[in-house]
Parts: structure tokens; sequence; C-alpha cells
């Protein structure tokens, strides 16, 4: 590789450090871990940057105080881990960063708060405040109140959001192997370390297949499309060791350590920033492919007409999907029209709306400024 790293010329970064080095593999807090990470980000503080850290380890550190090996399956064991683990996650970073002379604040994420539009910018509001305060903001899903499913997939996901939320330069994921290789090198001894590539190549996720360990939830291609997200706000992403010495420091110095995955998307605006961060979407539309080229080359709106089928049931300004002839979500939106107004006016003009719904509101089903693609 040539040239510094991004890191050096990042002003605003978070740090995503996994289970599995968080609990040295399960066994409890790493507090010295812990406690050398605090020194790093704090010195990088010194040096002029904004950081952000994004922790795992809270399930994983509650089950090692109920004496689980395994992760349970069932959901109210896993919000108990979640909540008894929590408090000494809380307390281990409290306790390495006023060491340093460093306040900390935990703040705990649910997809609720990120999928409205006025929570989403209070978050927004909330971490750009603390980083004013030169607080570290130590950010984790909460785990305890979460009943459809614990996760937004994993923290690698949630790092990536943040990085969008408050518009990063770049996301470091820190994790137990040295970066990307070109197949796992645990099975296979031949594998080699990819230094530097594309966020959003889709090799990338052909080659980063598989899943985390027993204690961590993800694996690297949850990292991988963690870059991916994070490109979307222009951020760049290093997947690097943990374990390795002054991993930030030396990042923050130039050195090019792991795996570097570049953003060369095109940055969102924050509302369709908003728009793509959405994990769960009320509904979808399948679309033809004169509607799909429409979306995807051309910036056009999505019209009534060009909707073949409606999935799911949503209200008017809900987040949907738009579903290609192929399967492959193209595009998601805030809807102008329920889902049972959708499936009267579906294969129409939009002259036909006030006909058949007997009122007319707006000549699209989503307009392209309540659009993203994909």
């Amino acid at each position: 590789m040539s040239g510094p790293s991004v890191i050096a010329a990042a002003r605003r970064l978070v740090v995503k450090v996994g289970s599995t080095l968080v609990t040295n593999e399960g066994r409890g807090l790493d507090r010295d871990a812990i406690s050398k990470w605090a020194k790093q980000i704090t010195q990088l503080n010194q040096g002029g940057k904004q950081v952000l850290l994004v922790s795992s380890g809270a399930i994983a550190e509650g089950m090692k105080r109920f004496g689980w090996t395994r992760r349970p399956t069932q959901m109210h064991a896993l919000q108990a881990a979640a909540a008894v683990g929590q408090m000494g996650l809380a307390q281990a970073y409290e306790t390495s960063f006023r060491a340093l002379g460093k306040r900390t604040a935990q703040v705990l994420l649910t997809h609720a708060d990120l999928a409205d539009r006025a929570r989403y910018l209070n978050a927004r509001s909330t971490l750009l405040t603390l980083l004013d305060l030169d607080v570290v903001a130590v950010i984790n899903e909460n785990d305890t109140v979460v009943t459809d499913e614990i996760k937004f997939g994993d923290n690698d996901t949630l790092g990536a959001l943040v990085a969008n939320l408050v518009e990063a330069d770049a996301l470091v994921i820190l994790t137990d192997q040295r970066g990307l290789f070109s197949a796992d090198p645990r099975r296979d001894p031949s594998a080699t370390l990819i230094e530097t590539a594309q966020a959003g190549d889709p090799a990338l996720e052909a080659i980063a297949g598989g899943s985390g360990s027993a204690i961590a939830r993800g694996g690297m291609i949850t990292k991988v499309l963690a870059a991916k997200r994070a490109a979307r706000s222009g951020a760049h992403t290093v997947i690097a060791s943990g374990r390795e010495p002054d991993v930030l420091v030396r990042l923050a110095a130039g050195e090019r350590i792991g795996t570097e995955l570049a953003a060369a998307t095109a940055v969102l605006t924050a509302r369709k920033q908003w728009l793509a961060d959405h994990l769960q979407l009320k509904g979808r539309v399948i679309i033809d492919a004169g509607a799909a080229r429409a979306l995807r080359d051309e910036g056009k709106s999505l019209l009534p007409i060009g909707v073949v089928e409606v999935a799911g049931e949503f209200s008017r300004g809900d987040v949907i999907a738009c579903v290609a002839p192929d399967g492959r979500e193209i595009a998601r939106g805030l809807v102008n029209y329920s889902s049972s107004e959708t499936r009267q006016i579906a294969r129409r003009p939009s002259s036909d709306i006030e006909s058949v719904l007997g009122y007319f509101d707006e000549p699209e089903l989503i307009h392209r400024n309540n659009l993203v693609v994909i």
C-alpha cells in the first residue's frame, strides 16, 4: 500500500470494538485492554480528533456473570444478560477514562431511535453535543428493551449507523483478526491479507461469508457490509486487529494496518441518509422494469402505474422498499398512500387516483425527493 492511512486525515472517527476483544474471548471483561483503548482514544483527542466508541460486550459479560458458555437463544435470557453485563461494561470504561481525566457518557440506542425522524435527529444532536463537550460517548444497543430482535444485526452495523449519523470521516472496526483475508485464515494457511479495496465491492461479500464465534454475533461479512453502509455518508472503513499494539495511535499517525475499505460513492444528503439507514421497513412494492429504470438511472419519482404488486401493510409516510422484477431492492422512500390505497391504484395512471380513491393527494406514490436509490 502507498500513502498514509485514511485515519490520518480523519477528524471525526467512530471506533467499534468487538465482544471477543472486550471480554477476552468470553472470559470476562478485559480491563487491561479497555484501559489501553481508553489511553489511545485520549491520545487521539489530544491530537485534535473526535472519537465515538461503539462497544460490544454487554451480553458476553452478562453470560460470564451467569456462567453461561453459549449465547442463549431465548429473548428474555439475552435481555437479562445484557442488563447485567451493561453495568460492568459501563463501569470499566468510566474507570479507565476517568483515570486519564476524560469524561464518558453511556448512550444506548434502539432501531426505533433511528427509524423515527425526530428521534434520529435528537440522537444526532446529543452525540454531536457530547463531542463538542469533549466527552467520550460509549455506545451500545439497548438490548434490555428490544422486543422484536436483539440487534441492529450486530454492533458492526451499529458502528456504521453511528458513522452515518454524525457524518464521521472514518469507521475503525477492531476485531480479533488482522483484517479481511482472501479466505478464512483459521482454515486456509494460504490466505492473504486484503490491504485495500473499495467499500461495497460485491467480491468482498463473497470472500467474507460466514458468521462469528459463540460469543460474538457477527463475522467478517458483517464488517464488510458495515463498510458498505458507512460509505454512503462518505466514511472510509479500516478493519484491524484490536490486539495490535497502539493500533489507533498508529493509524492516526498514518500507518497502514489491517484492511482499508475506501468510500467511493457520492455522499447522500442527510434526509436520504436517514432513509437509507432504515433496517426495518413497513412493506414493499414490486415494480416493473420501466419503473426500476426510471428510479435507478433517471432519478425519477415512483408513479402508481409502475407498481406490479404490494406486500405488507403500511400507512402514508412509512418507509417502504421498491423491489425490481429480479427481486432486488433498488430504492426505498416515504410513501404517499397506504398499502390498501396503493393496491387500488397500482398499474393505473396518476390521473385515475381521484376516481379510484375518491380523493387526490399526490400524483407520485413516492416523490424523488423522499426516495433514495440503494
